[in-house]
Order: C-alpha cells, then structure tokens, then sequence
C-alpha cells in the first residue's frame, strides 16, 4: 500500500490533501465534518482585517459624533469618512472592535483544535500590515498549529509602484515571523510585476511554505441593474493550470515547499500538482460541489494511481514534471504558442 505522508509546515500529515479556508471550516461543527473526510489538516475560516475595521465602523456610527472629515488615513478605501471627537475615545473603539474581533475568533481556534485529531491552521486575510503580529501572537497562543497569511494585494493604486505593493508582502511577514515560533504559511495572489522572483525571494524570508494562490472575487456587471455583483465564486476544474505552470516553474528554485490550490476538484488535478512539485493541495470549491466526500474520492484516487504506477512514497514522484525536469524547460512557458503556429513540438 502506498505511503502518502507528506511534511509540510513542520507537519507529518497523512495525505496531501489539506481543507482550505472557507465558509466550510467557519464553526466547530463543520471543522469536524471536514477531519471526518480524511483530510490530513484543515485552515479555518480567515480572521478578515475588515471585519475589525466594520465593527469599528458600527461603534462609531453609534456614538453620532462624526462630522464627515477623515479620521484615519489608513483606511479611507474602507470606511467611509469622518473624524471622532477626541482621539482618545477613536482609540479605544478601534481597540475594542479589535479586542472583540480576536476574542471570537481566539475562542474559535482553541474549540477548533480540541474538536479534531488533525493539524489546525488559522487563517488571517490580510491587505496591510496593520496590527497582525499582535493577532499572530494571540491565535498561538490560542493553540494553532501554524498560520496562514491570507495576503492579498490587487496593484491598482495609481500612486504605488510594484515595488511598494510587493513590500506590503515582506512587511507583514516580517513583523509576524518577529512574533511567533508555530511555522507560517504565506498565500499570495499572481499580481507581481515580477512574480517568479518575488516568490523565490518571499520564500527565502523565513516562511515555512508558499500557497499558490489565493483567489480573488471576480466581478461582474449585471446589465438590468446596473449593478456590480460577484460572479465565479467557486473554482471551475480548469483553472488549475494556471498554478501548475507556476507550481512547475518554482519548484526546485524556492526556499520553501509549495502548496498548490484553486481548480483542484480531482485526484488527477491533485496527482498533477504534485508532479509538478507541489507539497500538498488545498481545496475548497469542489467541497462546495461535491461535498466532503470529495476528499475522500481524491485520496483514494493518488493512492490508486501510486498503486498503478507503482510508487511508494510521493517523494518519489513530487516534483518529476517540473520545469528543470523536462527535456524542452520551454513547455511551461510558451507551449501553446509552440504547438499551434511554430510547431516545434
């Protein structure tokens, strides 16, 4: 029989396939649902910095002491604006949002970790470096086994450079790393001006691994309404090529395992990020789907595919399909351009 154990984070876990952050890993209830379907670890639902940031907002709207001035440079693309009367009350409301924010999600993670026999990962999605080392160090406490920095920023500031918005990764990292011995995981987005560099550079700060990637809401405009609306919330099963071809190109250049995850709905999908070098996978939209089955459907289809190909131990295979592994190191990067017009393939 096949051994699937992999080390990711410090971890021993069973299998590669780990639950992703989601609505499906948000109560005590559903974090045992999800342990129960053989996953080898699961990341709760993220700690979001505007959830702070809007109940800071419902304190203040309360007290109708604004005057329509800003009060908080910072965060002018969140709330709306308005400046509090005395600084020093402005002050403890944002503590107190921020007090009564962690002190949910804190108790969360402590009945979280007790409800389950398998890794728990906290989640923060994060877009500043705001006060999240201080909320790193308290969800440790609280009995996580590692973190996972939700980070993600979208480059359309017209006044910031790539170079400032690529900072705002490093910055939070540093600033946690400073604060926590559990093993931090970094999940990023693909907006970089120079995104192979930046990761192999990210992955070199100290993290304990690198997730590729986080999953941005995509919009939409609905012609009737005229409205702005989310369309696409769940990953369709091709998306997943996009992060094989960067899982293929990072893997064997960067400081830190890879952890593949968006359109990974299958065993196959699963099997092929590994090949390309990914550590584990993490999934989420095909439990939406499918249900919690699909873990189990996917586990038991690598283990198959071991079988049949007569691997033992997916060290063996990880990473055999990476870019420095093939013959044309070309494939992951211009193959469709190739095939079709210069048909040098």
């Amino acid at each position: 029989m096949a051994d699937l154990s992999v080390k990711y984070l410090g971890l021993k876990l069973k299998n590669p396939v780990i639950i992703g952050s989601s609505g499906l890993t948000g109560s005590v209830a559903e974090v045992k649902h999800a342990a129960a379907s053989g996953a080898s670890a699961l990341v709760l639902k993220s700690i979001f910095e505007e959830q702070i940031l809007h109940e800071m907002n419902g304190f203040l709207d309360k007290t109708g002491k604004e005057n329509g001035n800003s009060f908080h440079k910072g965060y002018q693309s969140v709330l709306n604006e308005r400046e509090y009367d005395y600084e020093e009350a402005y002050a403890y409301l944002k503590d107190h949002a921020k007090e009564q924010t962690l002190g949910k999600y804190l108790s969360f993670v402590e009945e979280a970790k007790k409800s389950v026999d398998i890794p728990v990962i906290a989640s923060i999605n994060c877009t500043s470096a705001y006060d999240w080392h201080y909320f790193a160090r308290r969800i440790e406490s609280a009995g996580a086994d590692a973190l996972e920095l939700n980070v993600f920023v979208l480059p359309s500031n017209t006044l910031k450079n790539s170079a400032e918005n690529e900072k705002v990764h490093f910055d939070i990292i540093e600033t946690v790393l400073k604060q926590v011995k559990i093993p931090v995981a970094l999940k990023i987005g693909y907006y970089f001006s120079a995104l192979a560099t930046t990761a192999i550079d990210l992955s070199k700060t100290g993290i304990s691994g690198l997730v590729l990637f986080n999953r941005p809401f995509h919009p939409d405009i609905d012609i009737n309404t005229l409205e702005v609306n989310s369309k696409y919330l769940l990953s369709d099963p091709s998306e997943y090529s996009n992060v094989l071809r960067w899982i293929a190109l990072l893997s064997g250049r960067v400081g830190c395992p890879l952890v593949a995850t968006t359109g990974i709905h299958s065993a196959e999908s699963a099997i092929k990020q590994l090949l390309a070098g990914a550590t584990a996978v993490e999934v989420v939209s095909t439990l939406y789907k499918e249900g919690f089955g699909s873990v189990t459907t996917i586990i038991e289809g690598i283990e198959q595919w071991m079988d049949k190909k007569g691997y033992t131990t997916i060290d063996e295979f990880r990473g055999k399909m990476n870019q420095q592994s093939l013959k044309n190191p070309a494939e992951f990067e211009r193959v469709q351009f190739m095939r079709l017009y210069s048909k040098i393939v």
